[in-house]
């Protein structure tokens, strides 16, 4: 009994000293920190948010300007310890407020049109692709939601005259395919030889619709989705002649489902 009862003497006395050293420790290192700010930290964090696309030699250059005795590498520490860090902005195209307003209205005017309405529109688009080295390989291609036309490869330039031929000899046929009587809707880029002045004489004179396009607008084209299989199944390829990769093309393109539904979808999701 005896020596049970020293144990326990002992235990509680250990006991009671770890929990006065805990005490006393945390008493200093998990107490909150008191004191002004660090000298020029405010004056950095307004330059900051003046100009948040400008790079650390910039913003230490102003800040120094503002008074403050700074290295470099000390303007580097106190934007990491406000929280700032180096971030490369996205590529994106200029648009000044016309362009932007344009934009807008488009897809203003454009949100509410149905899955029959966008099933109208036949959509057209060139594709480059080429393997290491050898020649590269340029293609017109449409489609629509009734399935897609002939492919065009194209040997040279295309300027006005060259797409004003592929227009004659390869959309007009496949619209009359997919169409027949019926009116559709012509859907393109903005390209040089697309937007020149004899291509839309070329159009109104043939009565054709062409989908209007606000510049530099995002690429929302369901081709575009098409072309991007496309051009990775023939990536996959080994290397072939001009002959069989329009056979290539031509079948990959004919593979895969031309359906438009998510035409609309994509408008919403579109930021303004």
């Amino acid at each position: 009994m005896g020596k049970t009862a020293d144990l326990t003497v002992v235990q509680k006395t250990i006991i009671d000293t770890l929990h006065k050293e805990e005490n006393a420790v945390s008493k200093y290192t998990n107490r909150v920190l008191r004191g002004r700010e660090k000298c020029g930290q405010k004056s950095l964090q307004r330059i900051v948010k003046q100009g948040r696309f400008r790079n650390l030699g910039e913003l230490h250059k102003d800040w120094t300007e503002a008074g403050v005795s700074a290295s470099r590498t000390t303007t580097y520490r106190r934007l990491h310890d406000m929280g700032y860090s180096c971030r490369i902005p996205c590529v994106k195209p200029l648009l000044n407020q016309k362009q932007c307003q344009k934009r807008l209205c488009w897809a203003k005017e454009k949100k509410y049109w149905s899955v029959a309405q966008w099933s109208q529109a036949q959509k057209s688009s060139c594709l480059k692709s080429s393997v290491k080295f050898p020649q590269s390989v340029m293609v017109w291609g449409a489609m629509s939601s009734a399935g897609v036309g002939p492919l065009s490869f194209i040997k040279s330039t295309v300027n006005a005259a060259v797409y004003q031929e592929i227009l004659e000899h390869f959309m007009l046929p496949a619209a009359d395919k997919l169409f027949g009587d019926d009116d559709f809707i012509f859907q393109q880029d903005l390209a040089p030889a697309h937007k020149a002045k004899t291509t839309s004489t070329w159009f109104n004179s043939h009565g054709i619709t062409v989908l209007d396009w606000p510049a530099n607008s995002t690429d929302l084209n369901p081709i575009e989705n098409l072309w991007g299989i496309v051009k990775r199944k023939m990536e996959g390829t080994e290397t072939l002649k001009c002959r069989q990769a329009e056979c290539q093309y031509q079948s990959n393109l004919g593979y895969h489902n031309t359906s438009t539904v998510s035409k609309a979808d994509r408008l919403h999701a579109t930021p303004s």
